[in-house]
């Protein structure tokens, strides 16, 4: 039988501020017993979490407060049963390469459909063009937020990658010197660890320090992401009553954000650059 230390073990050690607070206490509690006396799968919750999803777009479909108000709460069930999915998974040791293909799908299909549902909802009452417009727009920048992390992970992996096989070059290690690395000591092997945000680090310290402290709390410092960009849609919005308020301000916001990590990113490249050049210098001297 699995405990509720169990579950809380299956969390990501950082995480957007509205999963830590708004769905990991639901979502573990509803997760306990489904691993304990169900024989669900991960793919199955996932596919579960799309369908809750589909309702709430035929709430936000009919654009009445009362239905708004269900499609709000279908969309954060929906939203909580998606974080099902990979803590199940994590739990278990049962997760796919294709469950993760499924979820990123069905979440990307997810969004479409409750933003074309609540839009055309909206465009029906109203007579308003413009929530055509933010439909599309909804869709174009979840689509990009999850395309632009997607290939910022790539680019950082490979960046580390040349690091590490240049050290490994320098250090001379074969596969039984790097096996025997674990008798290092800490100091000897951090001094072969290469920071790629010294720049950034050095242009905004404090921002360590914000950095540190939301880490306490599991909250990773990307404060508006492509979750909070939707829950303010499809959850806020529609529950205030402010939607086309909302959209045009989460967009602003998740664009500041982006902005903010491609920034991070451009001068990661320029410590690549320089960390690469001074590892080359160091390989041309051992050679």
């Amino acid at each position: 039988m699995y405990t509720m230390d169990d579950v809380r073990s299956t969390y990501k050690k950082r995480d957007a501020w509205w999963t830590v607070f708004l769905v990991d206490p639901i979502a573990s509690r509803i997760m306990l017993p489904i691993a304990n006396h169900t024989n669900i799968t991960p793919n199955q919750i996932t596919v579960i979490a799309f369908l809750l999803g589909i309702l709430s777009a035929v709430c936000f479909f009919q654009g009445t407060p009362a239905f708004l108000i269900a499609g709000a709460l279908l969309f954060h069930l929906s939203f909580t049963f998606d974080c099902i999915d990979g803590k199940l998974a994590r739990l278990k040791g049962n997760g796919t390469m294709f469950g993760m293909w499924l979820d990123y799908m069905l979440d990307r299909a997810r969004v479409a459909l409750c933003s074309l549902a609540l839009m055309t909802g909206q465009f029906l009452k109203t007579n308003e063009p413009l929530y055509i417009y933010l439909a599309f727009l909804i869709v174009f920048l979840d689509m990009t937020r999850y395309m632009n992390a997607l290939h910022i992970f790539k680019i950082r992996s490979k960046m580390k990658k040349e690091v590490r096989k240049t050290l490994r070059q320098i250090y001379g290690e074969t596969q039984q010197e790097q096996s025997e690395e674990q008798e290092e000591s800490v100091g000897e092997r951090n001094s072969r660890v290469v920071d790629l945000n010294q720049y950034f680090k050095s242009k905004f310290g404090f921002y360590l320090r914000v950095r540190d402290w939301l880490e306490k709390y599991r909250v990773r410092p990307h404060l508006f992401s492509g979750i909070e960009y939707q829950m303010f849609i499809f959850i806020i919005g529609p529950l205030v009553g402010l939607i086309e308020e909302m959209v045009i301000i989460s967009s602003v916001l998740l664009l500041i954000f982006e902005l903010a990590i491609l920034y991070k990113l451009w001068l990661s490249t320029l410590d690549f650059k320089k960390e690469m050049e001074k590892l080359k210098h160091s390989l041309q001297n051992v050679t």
